[in-house]
């Protein structure tokens, strides 16, 4: 069986959106992959994730991952120096063709900054409302409601769980782990299955020593499982303009390979037509390798 694997796409700026989802599309349809565009839907305010420097490990993930590069100085400064952009009204027109050109849409946020840095000591109605204004947005662009999200840097807890339930979503991608699960934390199940991110993303290795350009590809293709699905999350600011060369080569080796490239949201259905044989797993918060803070993972 050769192995399987959906791509999920978090849209996280202004620029990305502007410049990254064309690039990847058009890769994506040379391909013939589907994937699953998430985008952020509300104002662009990167720079003020620069407060983020007095995180540990944070300035090391920067310095090693050439972030102004990757990023832009205006997008760094966004929120900041620079008003901050709203990036819904700001790209309907691409957001919309990604829709028509048949790939999977949904939710990344609202304020990318607000929900990475705040959402674990927000209150419920405040969690509600920043989901709120992400699904207005959504509903505005693409006349449908949402079916999915993603939480910015795997950013998951008991409300923003809640606030997806009260939503009704078909799944969700927050986490970090192995296999799909439904969620528990604190004792209490949630209703929307997760499906876990199960490789690392470009950021995690790039710049590392021991994952030189020449061996990332590679690298990828040695984590593959063929028992279970693999998700893989990239970004539209990374994979789709910076360091779109060393995915083209990633894509062709994997479709070399003979990957089957699947839909996020065909997994789902498939996967809830028994729910019952869904397991029920530990929401965590936890470091993992490449990336600074803690993220929701798949507890054991």
């Amino acid at each position: 069986m050769p192995p399987v694997l959906a791509l999920k796409v978090d849209v996280d700026t202004d620029r990305g959106t502007r410049l990254g989802v064309p690039a990847l599309t058009a890769l994506f349809k040379e391909f013939n992959a589907p994937a699953c565009f998430l985008f952020s839907l509300g104002p662009d305010n990167t720079g003020k994730a620069i407060r983020r420097v007095f995180r540990p490990g944070f300035f090391q993930k920067v310095s090693r991952t050439s972030v102004v590069q990757i990023y832009g100085v205006r997008t760094l400064l966004n929120g900041t120096l620079f008003p901050a952009p709203h990036i819904g009204r700001s790209n309907e027109a691409v957001m919309r063709r990604v829709a028509k050109d048949g790939f999977e849409v949904g939710i990344h946020c609202h304020d990318h900054f607000r929900w990475q840095d705040y959402v674990l000591g927000m209150t419920l109605d405040e969690v509600r409302e920043e989901f709120r204004q992400a699904r207005e947005e959504f509903r505005r662009l693409f006349v449908t409601e949402a079916l999915t999200a993603g939480a910015p840097g795997w950013q998951a807890c008991a409300h923003s769980k809640q606030v997806y339930d009260e939503a009704g979503l078909l799944y969700a991608s927050d986490t970090r782990g192995e296999s799909p699960f439904f969620p528990r934390i604190n004792g209490c199940v949630f209703n929307t299955v997760e499906i876990p991110s199960t490789l690392p993303t470009f950021d995690e290795l790039m710049g590392r020593p021991e994952y030189p350009d020449d061996k990332i590809v590679a690298h990828y293709l040695s984590l593959l499982r063929e028992d279970r699905p693999n998700v893989f999350t990239l970004h539209a600011e990374i994979e789709g303009m910076g360091r779109i060369g060393l995915f083209c080569e990633l894509m062709t080796a994997l479709a070399e390979r003979g990957v089957k490239f699947v839909r996020m949201d065909d997994l789902a259905k498939d996967m809830l037509r028994d729910r019952a044989a869904i397991p029920v797993r530990d929401l965590v918060m936890a470091e993992i390798d490449g990336r600074s803070g803690l993220v929701a993972t798949q507890g054991a």
